[in-house]
């Protein structure tokens, strides 16, 4: 009976191993174009050109064979091991499996086509998924036990080298090591990376003409800075190249604010190393961290690159292991003056810095309530005071400033480009009312041309800034109405503009480093590189390159990132520690505002978490070691 359970054990295993090896190298797209090519009365000349031009495998037979002998092994020895097959993995593996299929299908076909075309490809789909949910379930837990098994070192380390750095001198060490390594990224893209956001602000500032205008009704002509990036932050990138123009080189100026940030991501990436260390994290795991912030290109370019998120993002990441610290201390006397003012200060400044950072912070801080009751009205105090800051800043300076707000636009992304989506595909169901209702928000004779499916600026371009809450409301009703009719090509729209947040494989808009000629056009502003191009160019290339560097590359794959963040998610509460996923909520925020977004997969609005994955990671593992410190005592 033994043996015959054995045979029927391996028999899945094999079937299991085929699956998961076809569902990591079929081409749909090519299988689909393939059959579709292929009929009856083909010729073998014909199918032999179709079979060459349409390869469903993306290996050869050989690498075919490897995988499956390779899959098999893995589910013989491990599918068993685990047998408490936790709830949240399952979801886990089964939310990853998903996200494959989706996202493969849409970075091919702009739709779920190869999902839901045909029925052949919906029942192929059923087995591809059958195969990513078993490969993901057996990875899952067999990192939450490796995970386990890690000891933390709260010894010094033998070696003299390493103790020096990560124990002694943690924090200089990495600040020191990071700089010289990010140097010339500093010497070739001196005095700094201008894209289009922070060459406007920069030319708002100057009072010079920018698009900011024709999104909103100025309030004052004569005050040209708008909200619709941070004034903030504008003021401070403005003022620095105002100061360095006035010494004679606005690319001093620009340098200034650059060396301002540089220090600010070196001192934050320093001081993860030094918590890892407060943490008693492992050694391979510091060096690891170390490693990654000196060597991936995208620490040192956003650390050149002049934009609001990097700044936001590093306030971010203090204000998580700040979290992490209110939380481990709950019932303590952790709110001391100090404390207090750090924490105001920083969820102040988050709220400055990003005009979606007050969200982040009411989807997180008032958490803190239910789990210390004891320092109830201390919590209440510590938060209220940066609402009633941003609040004020504004409602009350801004106003009085003759500041204008950002347009309400910005935050009707994913209905616009429904719509949009709407109106070209089923453009003879619009009626005339409806034309001319949404013509008032969206201009509708161009609306199907300005469809792009990731990204919603052409579409959101054309809101029209005089358009009435009566209008907005009507285009609401007529929004709604659609909804019922299609509501598939709603939910298209909406994954089509947001997968690459969840999918591993793609990568776009990644990172900047090309010159932006706004400023110099204007003859008033002599922003312009140095002359190492070469220099520039190789460090370009490198970067360019580094995404689809195989296994390393994932490093900057935000859809690898963010299933990070849903693994360590997931790892908490396998542990039972539901507290500490309050320190995940600004995580969780920032994916949100993604996927509200008007761009798929761009990495600048992943920046607070993705470059706080080290730090999650080191935080996640002492939670699990407490955990499981906890169950021995039991």
């Amino acid at each position: 009976m033994a043996k015959k359970n054995t045979i029927w054990q391996n028999t899945i295993f094999i079937f299991f191993a085929i699956l998961t090896t076809i569902s990591f190298t079929l081409n749909i797209y090519n299988l689909d174009k393939l059959i579709k090519n292929i009929s009856f009365t083909s010729t073998s000349a014909s199918i032999e050109s179709n079979l060459t031009m349409y390869g469903p495998f993306k290996v050869g037979a050989l690498m075919l064979l490897i995988l499956v002998i390779f899959f098999y092994l893995l589910y013989k020895r491990y599918y068993n091991k685990n047998k408490s097959n936790s709830f949240i993995f399952i979801i886990l593996a089964a939310l990853f499996s998903l996200f494959m299929l989706f996202g493969y299908s849409y970075s091919v076909t702009n739709s779920w086509d190869l999902i839901f075309g045909s029925i052949p490809l919906f029942i192929l789909s059923i087995f591809i998924f059958i195969g990513y949910y078993v490969f993901f379930k057996v990875v899952i837990n067999l990192i939450y036990d490796f995970l386990t098994k890690i000891k933390l070192e709260e010894k010094t380390a033998k070696n003299k080298i390493l103790n020096y750095l990560f124990n002694e001198h943690p924090f200089r060490s990495t600040f020191i090591i990071l700089f010289i390594c990010w140097l010339p990224y500093i010497i070739a893209f001196y005095p700094g990376i201008l894209s289009p956001d922070p060459s406007n602000q920069i030319k708002q500032f100057f009072n010079l003409d920018t698009q900011y205008r024709e999104y909103v009704v100025m309030i004052d002509e004569n005050v040209p800075i708008t909200n619709h990036h941070p004034v903030l932050h504008t003021v401070i990138l403005g003022t620095l190249t105002y100061l360095g123009r006035a010494l004679g080189s606005a690319n001093a100026g620009i340098f200034m604010y650059s060396i301002m940030q540089i220090i600010l991501l070196l001192s934050l990436l320093s001081y993860t190393i030094y918590y890892m260390k407060k943490l008693n994290t492992p050694y391979l795991i510091r060096i690891i961290s170390l490693i990654i912030y000196a060597f991936v290109p995208i620490y040192p370019l956003y650390a050149m690159s002049t934009l609001k998120d990097v700044i936001f993002a590093i306030l971010v990441i203090f204000y998580i292991m700040k979290l992490y610290e209110c939380i481990k201390y709950a019932g303590s006397d952790y709110y001391n003056k100090k404390n207090i003012f750090i924490l105001i200060i920083l969820m102040l400044l988050i709220t400055l810095f990003r005009n979606n950072g007050i969200y982040l912070i009411l989807m997180s801080f008032p958490f803190l309530l239910i789990i210390d009751h004891k320092n109830i009205k201390k919590i209440i105090f510590t938060l209220l005071i940066p609402i009633l800051g941003y609040y004020s800043f504004t409602n009350v300076l801004l106003p009085y400033l003759k500041v204008t707000p950002g347009s309400i636009r910005e935050v009707l992304s994913i209905p616009f480009q429904q719509t949009a989506r709407y109106v070209k595909e089923y453009p003879e169901e619009v009626s005339e009312e409806e034309k001319k209702i949404i013509d008032k928000i969206l201009t509708y004779d161009t609306l199907a041309e300005r469809y792009k499916p990731e990204i919603s600026d052409p579409v959101k371009n054309a809101y029209n800034k005089y358009a009435t809450k009566d209008d907005l409301k009507a285009y609401f009703k007529v929004w709604f109405i659609d909804f019922f009719k299609h509501p598939n090509v709603y939910l298209e729209a909406t994954i089509n503009n947001t997968y690459g947040y969840f999918y591993p494989d793609q990568k776009k808009w990644y990172v900047y480093f090309s010159y932006d000629k706004r400023l110099k056009e204007t003859g008033e502003i002599d922003y312009h590189y140095n002359k190492l191009k070469d220099l520039r160019k190789g460090l370009s290339s490198y970067a360019s390159v580094f995404p689809y560097i195989p296994g390393i590359g994932s490093l900057v794959s935000i859809g690898f990132c963010t299933w990070l963040c849903m693994m360590m998610f997931a790892f908490l509460i396998k542990a039972q520690k539901y507290k500490y996923l309050i320190y995940f909520t600004p995580v969780i925020s920032l994916i949100l505002v993604c996927i509200a977004s008007p761009v798929n997969t761009y990495f600048r609005y992943t920046l607070g978490y993705t470059f706080a994955i080290p730090i999650l990671i080191s935080l996640t593992l002492n939670v699990i070691n407490e955990s499981k410190k906890e169950g021995k005592k039991k």
